[in-house]
């Protein structure tokens, strides 16, 4: 364990070290290109402000108006018949949106059922089963200009829906 410890403390400053020796003996400008890459980092980073706040925007308006309660209703009845807990259902929907608010509605189930109950059982292995797809095609895929995103788009969605039900049939079987 000491020695997983050692490791974990020392890869990454062993790492940036290796970087730059490596680009130093190559006779790479280590620090002129380390300052060009924060530059293109910074332009990115304010590129993608508009499509996070779009988002933003999207995710509150899509709660606050009561669309999530109304689906999560309508839904009740099938997933009580196949055994699935209601109450994980806005994050099954809202984690492919955004990753934040999946986490705060992972830390609320927790908090009120429990690390150890059912549903934050469920709720934790859903979030870390599934990803932010929406999120990544709005910000990333917007950010370098990629506007044709339907393929990625289908095949995030479905390996969002395989990673929950996959989550619910092993949590069902390990802890059910």
């Amino acid at each position: 364990m000491a020695i997983i410890t050692l490791i974990s403390i020392w890869i990454i400053p062993a790492l940036i070290g290796f970087i730059l020796l490596y680009g130093t003996f190559k006779k790479v400008p280590t620090y002129e290109t380390f300052v060009e890459g924060a530059k293109d980092g910074f332009g990115l980073a304010i590129s993608i402000i508009p499509f996070l706040v779009g988002m933003l925007v999207a995710i509150s308006v899509f709660r606050a108006s009561g669309a999530m309660d109304f689906i999560v209703d309508l839904l009740k009845p099938l997933l009580s018949f196949i055994g699935v807990p209601a109450e994980v259902v806005p994050l099954a929907m809202i984690r492919p949106i955004s990753g934040t608010g999946a986490l705060g509605m992972t830390t609320d189930l927790i908090a009120t059922y429990g690390p150890d109950s059912f549903i934050g059982r469920l709720a934790a292995t859903m979030q870390g089963s599934t990803d932010t797809t929406l999120y990544i095609l709005t910000v990333y895929f917007g950010a370098v200009g990629i506007k044709k995103m339907g393929d990625a788009l289908k095949v995030g969605l479905l390996a969002d829906i395989v990673g929950l039900i996959a989550a619910i049939v092993v949590v069902t079987l390990v802890f059910g």
